[in-house]
């Protein structure tokens, strides 16, 4: 394994943890979920005190849950429970009784605490007060405040330009305290303002700008209930969004049909047994998908078109298949789509799909008759090369049905941390648009730059080449989450200063520039309370209604700073009197913050009322079935074309893929149950046919290669399980996996990583 500067290891331990195989299981959640996720509350925060906060979880005027932005009914909300297992294992995570004091720190290098487990990192506890590593020391140790607040000013104002800083932010941050940062930047002078988006739904963001002019989703929960078909193509709910199959059951109770695409069969997919149902708890739940289609990695292009091809024929021979009073009045590019469909014939389409002639054609059968189609997709269409494609080909489909703009239907990305979408929506972008120049010049005085900033991919590169030379992050675990794992960490250990604001350790504190920053933040679950004054915070659910997030919890220690607080004293800091903002007393007032967010971004007027009432939706043009803004004021059909990989005999598709034991790159345990893992993540699921040819035996250890631009990269030690995955296609975990992904590779005009179709070889150990 490569190992870095300060002796710190990048990736995570290779050490191998006794791995246990059992069938996959053919439901997700039902009482067993229930006791996996109190086992987690309990052995974290304690029995009382976990009841207690969990009652509170996504309730009206409670803590939103700090893992995924599935939306909350706006209704009633459930009194047993409105959060899922891994809802419960982030809240546990969050407010662990598990501290991180500075006697740890001197006890643990940071190349000792390199050299352990993301698992075990992440279960050290919650960090309690500033830490700062040294240039040339090997462990942190504890700064002041001022100390740290100063330290960074100092940093920063010697840079040479601005644009020698990036400011990462996570999904986590709040809208108050994503607003301020960016206008703390831009204040700055910069527009490198990447975010987590960047690495998985950012091909989403373009293809819906470019097709129907949000580059958000267009339904609401109410319309998954109301659907005549949903499509679920390149997401597994059960594990990533498990409060997404309570829906889908309302669904298929209400008469809907669902229809999943993906390489793999996941259990939340085939059936759920809601643990709120006593029917569901007694007897074997609900059967969720009606079709499930087993496409090859990225041949969701040529499923799509096979199935348009067909669709085409029956509007020919049987007519009202197609909403032509939508089409002709709303869209634009239905002619040239349906050349493009001509060009291609039927048979290699189905062929490099991967599926049969048969499921096609039932796959048609479901949606030819339906009024109200939803699609619903995630990473597994968006980190490609062809990702923006992928994206345009699912609203192709929804366009030649009228199914977008109005009930029951449209375009569903289902968003990963619980406020990314809200990040982006406050100003986290790399580019001021005219609109937000002039709104922060009359609000602040600010003449934001115009230039474009780095996103991800382009902040990696610029640290890597010594173009910039200070990393704040603003949340997140960044090591960890982006791809080409040891190049990234070259580029950190070249940067001058690195900060991180967090509420627990994860390995981007232990590889890190030559001097490093810890600045421990307030979780959600937790009081915000300042000068005796309660304060809440508000986020944006991935259906883009923003609502409130008040917490509970006493805080983890009397040291922690809250996010906006935090940044109100960095700006101030490093800005001094070159701006006019009295930065302080915004840290200190988040109606403050939330009336400049109404003064600068439409959508938000009236902000503090509003979302002390009950939260409110943020204005959505698709959903309106208002295309104005878009070319000839229509909506716009895309010609997508198809994948090419070009496989060599030895060679596989591989796709990174979460365990159920994890959000993003926080690991809660080392089981996937579903799919029968248990006790280790350095697994590699491959089709059993395939291992025959290699003469790979289930356990063997193998090493995974990739070969790009002429440089070999390596993730060794994986065992093989046998696995129903299409041929020459292999899932494995990440972040383990991640080493493997070029950092040059992503998706074309979104800069997404391909982390779901790297070209890969396995060779045995």
């Amino acid at each position: 394994m490569k190992e870095t500067k300060r002796n710190v290891q990048a990736t995570t331990s290779e050490e191998l943890t006794k791995i246990k195989i059992k069938p996959p299981t053919n439901y997700a959640a039902g009482m067993h979920g229930v006791k996996v996720a109190l086992e987690h509350v309990f052995a974290e925060m304690g029995a009382v005190r976990g009841f207690q906060t969990l009652a509170k979880l996504n309730q009206k005027n409670g803590i939103d849950c700090p893992g995924c932005a599935w939306p909350d009914p706006d209704d009633k909300r459930s009194v047993l429970g409105e959060y899922c297992e891994n809802g419960a294992k982030a809240l546990a995570e969050e407010a662990t009784l598990k501290r991180v004091k500075p006697k740890f720190f001197a006890k643990h290098s940071v190349e000792e605490l390199s050299r352990w487990s993301d698992y075990k990192i992440g279960k050290s506890g919650r960090l309690t007060q500033p830490m700062i590593l040294q240039e040339g020391s090997s462990h942190y140790e504890p700064i002041a405040w001022d100390a740290a607040f100063e330290l960074i000013a100092d940093k920063l104002n010697a840079l040479q330009s601005p644009d020698e800083a990036i400011f990462y932010t996570s999904g986590r941050s709040s809208n108050e305290a994503a607003f301020l940062y960016g206008v703390f930047a831009r204040a700055f002078g910069t527009n490198n303002m990447p975010d987590c988006s960047n690495m998985c739904h950012e091909s989403s963001g373009v293809a819906l700008s470019q097709t129907l002019g949000i580059g958000k989703g267009s339904v609401t929960l109410d319309d998954l209930h109301k659907a005549d078909v949903v499509m679920i193509i390149g997401q597994n709910p059960g594990t990533n969004h498990p409060r997404m199959l309570s829906a889908l059951q309302k669904l298929k109770q209400n008469g809907g049909k669902v229809i999943t695409v993906n390489p793999l069969e996941e259990a939340g997919l085939k059936r759920f047994k809601n643990p709120q149902k006593v029917a569901d708890i007694l007897g074997s739940g609900t059967a969720i998908t009606d079709l499930f289609l087993q496409v090859r990695i990225n041949q969701d292009i040529p499923l799509l078109k096979a199935i348009m091809k067909k669709l085409h024929t029956k509007e020919r021979t049987e007519g009202g298949i197609f909403d032509h009073d939508f089409i002709q009045s709303k869209t634009q590019g239905y002619e040239a789509l349906i050349q493009d469909l001509a060009h291609h014939e039927l048979a290699p389409l189905i062929a490099q799909s991967g599926i049969s002639e048969t499921d096609i054609d039932t796959a048609v059968e479901l949606i030819a008759p339906a009024k109200k189609v939803i699609i619903c997709w995630a990473m597994g269409l968006t980190q490609h090369r062809n990702g923006v494609e992928n994206i345009k080909e699912c609203v192709n489909l929804l366009l030649l049905k009228g199914s977008i703009g109005k009930e029951g239907a449209g375009t569903c990305p289902v968003r990963g941390h619980s406020n990314v979408q809200g990040d982006r929506s406050v100003g986290i972008v790399h580019k001021t648009s005219d609109a937000l120049h002039a709104a922060l010049q009359r609000s602040f005085g600010i003449d934001a730059p115009r230039t474009k900033g780095f996103d991800t991919v382009d902040s990696v590169i610029a640290m890597h080449e010594g173009r910039a030379k200070v990393f704040f992050a603003l949340g997140g675990n960044f090591l960890s989450a982006v791809s080409d794992t040891n190049y990234a960490a070259e580029a950190l250990q070249r940067c001058d200063l690195t900060v991180a604001v967090s509420t627990k350790l994860n390995r981007s504190h232990l590889v890190t520039g030559k001097t490093a920053l810890i600045l421990p933040t307030l979780g959600r679950s937790e009081k915000d309370i300042k000068n005796g004054k309660a304060r809440f915070v508000s986020v944006e659910n991935s259906m883009g209604k923003v609502h409130t997030s008040r917490g509970s919890l006493a805080p983890a220690s009397k040291h922690l700073m809250s996010e906006p607080d935090i940044i109100a004293h960095l700006a101030a800091a490093t800005l001094q009197d070159k701006t006019e903002v009295d930065w302080l007393a915004l840290g200190k007032d988040y109606d403050a913050i939330r009336s400049k967010i109404s003064e600068v971004l439409t959508g938000f007027e009236d902000y503090n009322k509003r979302v002390k009432d009950d939260g409110f939706y943020l204005p959505n043009n698709a959903r309106a079935g208002d295309f104005s803004k878009l070319p000839n004021g229509r909506a716009q059909f895309s010609l997508c074309t198809l994948p090419q990989h070009d496989l060599k005999a030895d060679e596989y598709l591989l796709m990174t893929i979460r365990s159920h034991d994890q959000f993003n790159t926080t690991i809660y345990g080392l089981h996937d149950r579903y799919r029968g893992v248990y006790n280790e993540r350095r697994v590699l699921f491959m089709n059993a046919e395939d291992m025959k040819k290699q003469d790979l035996k289930q356990l063997d250890l193998v090493d995974i290669i990739s070969e790009y631009d002429g440089e070999t990269r390596i993730a060794p030690k994986f065992h093989v399980v046998s696995y129903a995955i299409p041929s020459q296609n292999l899932a494995c975990y990440f972040p383990e996996a991640n080493v493997l992904v070029p950092i040059r590779h992503f998706a074309k005009q979104s800069q997404t990583p391909i982390s779901k179709s790297v070209r890969v070889k396995v060779r045995k150990r």
